[in-house]
């Protein structure tokens, strides 16, 4: 059956004098993005072949795995040990609930370790399965571009294989970037993390992002002491203000030592461990520290600037809306583009490619309203724009509503946190534009009220909808009472 495929815009028409390939499709990264568009372009009758490096749960240039970041290092092992440190403050809260528990509670690192690393093992083969049930052809080691429709697979044993393709697709994803300071060796990044041999008795973040934010919640819920440094006044750039600081207070509530406008100098080897330096002079001994500022795409190994592919100033391979690099053969999707780097955005991508290429269906992602959280103890989840992102983006006046409350699990327990939940709407068409949570299960709560944005729901229709009681979700539906009224043009005022 002839496959209709898209070509500069407009789809092709089957030529009896094609020239011959190899394959339809050479995939370089099986990640999520990755395996998400080989999948189902095989689906839609592709002949489909995908390369990556082998399997390890800490990454190098030559060392990677099928299933990419999200599953080997990264989301997938990182929740499970947010479960696992999130059971400390769950033990400290059941005594009020009446059961006795023992003033000393032993935590085994090794053993939740070994449990992380069998999971992420498992998830690999099964990623490898649904590769092969699809049809596609699964290659080990290292790709690269040799030309528009070329691709070199460097094996494991060093021997050198070529393939042709009508279309090549990168997604090789990114990777975990250090600070140039003195001693950086010292340091670890997330990779690292998330398979340390011991479990730190005193540890050091540095990088306001929100994988700063969530070891130092991990590490903290295990027993840690944790200092957490990041250049701004608050942590989490980028994300509304509001929640910022109650994320921030949280941290704090928590036991998290918080170092605003500060950065690091050097790191130095000592007897005690490894002394941390500041641009503040000051100087304080960790048994870790863990570089969290930023990541970086995986573009340097590809060849791409020699068969001519555009990259942007920062590595990132440059697309069109369509997921097509300069070169008409060549595709990229994932973090490797450096657009909404985000698990779901990379699956969002694959599937918008398969559709366009193979599937006769030309698709652009949809990058509005994607819902996110950061996995803190108590998680943030956000969904739409921020309260200063609505004030820059209306026309008019922006209404903020807040519920700010003692979650009912705490009023028994006793624990001192207070869940906040935000909307933000524009005042002249009562369109939601916004929402966010920090409290327990916020990201359950909030993919829910991203499909309500998605449909463009108003306030209204919120205040019409019947909450679930008791829960902490209704208030996303009882919140009458208008916070705050911004004037078009006007600066954001929290009530915190």
């Amino acid at each position: 059956m002839a496959r209709k495929m898209l070509i500069d815009g407009e789809l092709s028409k089957p030529n009896e004098e094609e020239a011959h390939y190899d394959f339809d499709l050479f995939v370089i990264g099986a990640g999520s993005g990755g395996v998400r568009a080989s999948r189902f372009s095989a689906n839609m009758g592709a002949k489909v072949a995908i390369c990556e490096l082998p399997f390890h749960p800490i990454s190098s240039e030559v060392i990677g795995g099928v299933g990419g970041t999200c599953v080997i290092r990264g989301c997938v092992p990182k929740k499970i040990l947010v479960y696992g440190a999130a059971f400390g403050g769950e033990i400290e809260d059941a005594k009020n609930y009446g059961w006795e528990v023992n003033d000393k509670v032993d935590f085994n690192w090794k053993k939740l370790l070994q449990k992380k690393t069998d999971e992420i093992v498992r998830l690999n083969g099964i990623y490898k399965r649904l590769l092969s049930n699809a049809g596609v052809k699964l290659f080990e080691g290292e790709g690269k571009l040799v030309g528009p429709n070329e691709v070199e697979v460097t094996q494991l044993d060093g021997t050198k294989l070529s393939y042709s393709a009508k279309h090549i697709l990168i997604a090789t994803g990114s990777r975990a970037h250090r600070t140039g300071i003195p001693g950086e060796e010292l340091g670890i990044t997330s990779d690292e993390a998330l398979s340390l041999e011991e479990l730190p008795k005193r540890a050091v973040v540095l990088g306001g992002g929100y994988i700063a934010v969530e070891f130092a919640s991990i590490w903290r819920g295990m027993g840690a002491s944790v200092d957490l440094f990041f250049r701004k006044e608050l942590p989490l750039r980028g994300f509304d203000d509001e929640m910022r600081a109650v994320v921030a207070r949280n941290l704090e509530g928590r036991g998290i030592d918080l170092h605003p406008r500060t950065n690091l100098t050097e790191l130095i080897k000592t007897d005690e461990g490894i002394k941390v330096v500041t641009d503040h002079g000051e100087e304080l001994i960790a048994d870790v520290v863990l570089f969290a500022t930023g990541r970086l795409p995986n573009s340097n190994r590809l060849n791409l600037e020699a068969v001519g592919v555009e990259l942007d100033s920062f590595g990132a391979v440059k697309v069109d809306e369509y997921s097509r690099t300069n070169i008409p053969s060549i595709w990229a999707v994932g973090d490797v583009t450096n657009r909404a780097n985000l698990t779901p955005v990379a699956l969002m991508e694959g599937t918008c490619f398969a559709k366009t290429v193979f599937g006769g269906e030309p698709s652009k992602p949809d990058y509005r309203d994607i819902p996110c959280a950061v996995f803190s103890i108590p998680p943030l989840s956000v969904v739409g724009l921020s309260e200063e992102q609505a004030i820059e983006q209306a026309n008019g006046d922006v209404l903020v509503f807040t519920s700010t409350f003692n979650p009912m699990k705490n009023t028994v327990s006793g624990r001192q946190e207070k869940s906040v939940m935000k909307l933000v709407v524009d005042a002249e068409t009562d369109k939601v534009l916004g929402a966010s949570m920090c409290g327990p299960d916020s990201p359950e709560i909030l993919q829910g009220i991203a499909v309500a944005l998605k449909c463009g729901a108003t306030k209204a229709q919120f205040d019409s909808t019947v909450g679930i009681h008791p829960s902490a979700a209704e208030e996303f539906v009882t919140m009458r009472s208008v916070t705050r009224r911004v004037a078009a043009g006007g600066k954001p005022k929290t009530n915190l």
